[in-house]
């Protein structure tokens, strides 16, 4: 059996699946119950200095994206960190931790951009016995108007002077968690890096609008006639968020920097993928708002079962697998030639795929009169659509052509060296990128 234990930052937990900070990490009830359903640790949802009160809507908090079969896409969110007292949830926080030592606590942070407000809460959070503070830099909405949450993450040098002040403060570990609402991520990275960060944890969500409701002409979800900017989370952000991983494990400046996941982790599949491209573990929080904490069972036994058959003993030897493959376009080979195949037995005659390619592609698939759907290999350009909108799974493949073989749109023989990018006949008076 593979050993789900993973060792991050030094803090040990039974798996490498934490929820988020967010809703489902906003009181001990709910903490508990994700340590009993298996989780291997949360983030507590993001506490603030004390001061004024926090007051959350009392209208619709979320705003959904489904897909066609009601299944939940992607969730807007307009609620701020914590409205509960200080006081209570570091009490609370106290209390998990000591009756759960094994599963890892982390306090998430967010007072405003001023040293005294990190040196007095630092030291209250230390009391708590939490593994780590995760500087809680992505929050989009409400409270990045105050001047805290995305607000600091998108300027580098806010992330540094904080996470120096927080490193001069506190003696364990600091994880920053970065907004995606920015043009480059691997400089607040590096900004968290210089300021001695731990690690760094991404995505915080997305600044969106989700949806118009048409008859009262308001953004939802909508508050007495009123709408604003909500973060975005759920499987539609994975992509985004496992390509932002990936920028900050492969630059040489900030590889190496441990790094935390999130962002539409569903599966146990999400999870694999995402620690292949550097995470050292991950965190999950609209899968469970969707389907609960039990999720996490599926989780740990996909894992489990595919690192047997993988051969993998344990989580570290999955983390950072596919990041040397993880190139710039300028250094893929074009002598690597495939041409779609379909497997005539599987098909359906639905004519998708004539129609993508018809219609919005290179009129490379030929339908006849009693609707067999063949490949006209002097015309595919291998682009992969037929196979993405194809209804029957592994109906149509992409073969490779060959060492040696001709390929029929170009003429040209397939080679097994990478071409020169600059010189390669389907790239005239290219440039290499510098």
């Amino acid at each position: 059996m593979a050993d789900l234990t993973t060792d991050f930052l030094g803090i040990t937990s039974p798996n490498p699946f934490w929820l988020a900070s967010a809703p489902p990490t906003d009181k001990e009830y709910n903490v508990r119950r994700a340590f009993e359903a298996g989780w291997g640790g949360v983030v507590w949802k993001t506490l603030g200095a004390e001061g004024p009160p926090v007051v959350n809507v009392n209208g619709p908090r979320y705003g959904v994206i489904h897909g066609a079969d009601r299944r939940v896409l992607g969730i807007n969110n307009i609620e701020l960190i914590t409205d509960r007292p200080l006081e209570v949830n570091l009490e609370e926080m106290a209390r998990v931790k000591a009756d759960w030592p094994d599963r890892a606590l982390i306090a998430s942070i967010m007072v405003p951009c001023e040293e005294e407000a990190w040196k007095a809460i630092l030291p209250r959070v230390m009391e708590t016995g939490a593994d780590g503070i995760e500087l809680n830099f992505g929050c989009p909405h409400g409270m990045a108007e105050r001047g805290m949450g995305s607000a600091v993450g998108q300027v580098p040098e806010y992330i540094e002077m904080v996470t120096r002040w927080c490193k001069q403060y506190y003696d364990r570990p600091v994880i920053v968690k970065l907004t995606p609402n920015i043009t480059d991520i691997r400089k607040p990275a590096l900004a968290a890096k210089n300021g001695g960060a731990d690690a760094v944890s991404l995505i915080n969500t997305i600044n969106s609008i989700t949806s118009v409701n048409l008859d009262t002409m308001s953004p939802e979800p909508t508050i007495d006639g009123k709408g604003t900017h909500g973060g975005y989370c759920g499987p539609a952000v994975k992509p985004i968020a496992m390509n932002m991983v990936a920028e900050i494990a492969r630059d040489p400046e900030t590889a190496g920097l441990p790094i935390s996941g999130i962002g539409g982790i569903t599966t146990w599949r999400d999870a694999a993928e995402f620690m292949s491209l550097g995470a050292g573990n991950v965190q999950v929080c609209t899968a469970a708002m969707t389907y609960g904490f039990r999720i996490v069972e599926e989780m740990q036994a996909g894992l489990s079962a595919w690192m047997d058959e993988k051969g993998y003993s344990r989580v570290s030897e999955v983390v950072g697998r596919a990041v040397p493959n993880v190139t710039d376009w300028q250094y893929l080979n074009l002598n690597y030639v495939t041409k779609a195949r379909i497997d005539q037995e599987a098909c359906i005659k639905c004519g998708r795929c004539f129609a993508a390619c018809e219609d919005t592609s290179h009129q490379a698939i030929a339908m006849s009169p009693d609707r067999t759907f063949t490949v006209k290999d002097d015309e595919c350009v291998a682009c992969n659509l037929c196979v993405d909108v194809c209804p029957v799974e592994d109906c149509i493949t992409m073969e490779e052509l060959q060492a040696g073989s001709v390929d029929p749109r170009t003429g040209l023989t397939v080679q097994k060296e990478p071409a020169n990018w600059t010189t390669h006949p389907n790239n005239p008076g290219a440039v290499a990128a510098e």
